[in-house]
């Protein structure tokens, strides 16, 4: 049967080959030409005749419809996983002569679907027909392809041929990003610097004025007047007014673990979590960029997106990470985190194989270790492991235990 298919696909391709009622016709003609030459009966003849040049004409007529078409394919836009893809393409009759009864064929990469048909009844002389289908993507990714086949059976239906066409195609499929509202990996980032202050000796410090940008757990130290008293009423934990973040003097990096080894899902999980840390820092207006290990160094929201979309576990660590600026380090080893710059933070996921009670937080590199239960989005809102936040009640009763948390103090 393989066999069989591979003869059938070669000559569909090439040349052209029987339908069914083409057999049936060709076995019918014949059994007439074998009666003719025993009966010697002309309209016998005639019949054989008749049914081979009905064979004839449908077997050169489908390849000759097909010859002179001509396929072109506009640019795909890249959308987000989840999204469907818009692919357009043209099928351009330049001849003087109607085309019948067409099937174009957009075959796709398996790993992203099965081959999309649509089947076309006229394209008149000099005139074209625009296809445009809808496909939905399920993962993020770089999708190429450059086949189209139009088949054709007409006018008889008894032969039935397709040729291919080269019409490069390419499909960006951005990952996930996802909506947050506040992030202590962004918001707490070189903290340790700006308590330092400035390498030029210029001191870093946060705005007590302005628009309010996020809400945080109070520390102690911060300054009461910037307390929101009804959040924390709400949340039962002080929660202090964040009205600038610092980001003068240095730069943040938000770097995957692309070289190292990882589970397919959790890789994924990781990649959404830098798109969105990524967007979340630039609607900050924070100076941030992209490391992957084929990559290294990116920025630019189409840059980084595309680095996104194509990266995968395993790479080869062709672009060495050498920065001495705060990293947000996406990895699963935990034995990596121990090596990172000074004020950095990091999101770690947790192998099948890795107890959890073999990760070790040290509290001088500050992150979170996700949980694959929980989801993503709210734990890059959580507080920081190593990081605490304390009682709203202990701390009303350590600043003044007459205080009205329903009373919320003005700027």
């Amino acid at each position: 049967m393989k066999i069989i298919k591979r003869i059938t696909n070669w000559l569909e391709i090439r040349a052209s080959t029987p339908t069914y009622s083409g057999w049936v016709l060709g076995g019918i003609a014949i059994c007439f030409f074998g009666a003719a030459m025993n009966t010697m009966a002309g309209w016998l003849y005639a019949i054989s005749g008749v049914s081979f040049a009905l064979l004839f004409i449908a077997a050169v007529l489908p390849p000759r419809s097909l010859f002179h078409l001509i396929v072109k394919r506009h640019p795909i836009q890249a959308v987000t996983a989840g999204d469907d893809l818009k692919v357009e393409l043209d099928i351009i009759n330049p001849t003087n002569k109607v085309v019948n009864l067409l099937q174009v064929a957009d075959v796709l990469p398996f790993i992203l679907g099965k081959p999309q048909q649509q089947a076309i009844e006229t394209i008149l002389p000099q005139n074209s027909y625009r296809w445009v289908y809808y496909y939905p993507t399920e993962r993020r990714g770089i999708y190429r392809w450059q086949t189209v086949e139009l088949a054709s059976g007409a006018p008889l239906g008894l032969f039935w041929c397709r040729r291919q066409r080269d019409c490069t195609a390419k499909a960006i499929v951005y990952p996930t990003v996802l909506n947050l509202t506040s992030c202590p990996l962004v918001d707490r980032i070189g903290q340790e610097d700006c308590r330092q202050g400035d390498p030029r000796g210029v001191p870093l410090q946060t705005a007590n004025e302005g628009l309010v940008r996020s809400l945080r757990p109070y520390r102690i130290g911060d300054p009461m007047r910037l307390i929101h008293w009804r959040t924390s009423a709400r949340y039962g934990e002080l929660r202090l007014r964040e009205l600038e973040i610092v980001t003068a003097g240095q730069q943040m990096v938000i770097a995957l673990d692309s070289s190292g080894k990882w589970e397919e899902s959790s890789f994924e999980e990781a990649v959404i979590a830098a798109a969105s840390l990524y967007f979340y820092a630039q609607h900050q207006q924070v100076q941030v960029q992209l490391w992957t290990a084929s990559t290294g160094l990116v920025k630019g929201d189409r840059v980084v997106m595309e680095t996104l979309a194509a990266t995968n576990p395993g790479e080869d660590a062709t672009n060495p990470l050498s920065t001495s600026d705060p990293l947000i380090w996406l990895t699963q080893n935990p034995s990596t985190i121990s090596l990172l710059p000074s004020g950095s933070r990091w999101l770690l996921w947790q192998s099948w194989q890795t107890p959890t009670e073999q990760v070790v937080v040290n509290r001088d590199y500050p992150g979170i270790v996700v949980q694959p239960e929980q989801p993503l989005q709210l734990q890059l809102q959580q507080a920081l492991s190593g990081e605490h936040s304390i009682p709203l009640r202990s701390l009303k009763t350590q600043i003044n235990p007459e205080v009205d948390l329903s009373y919320e103090t003005a700027i």
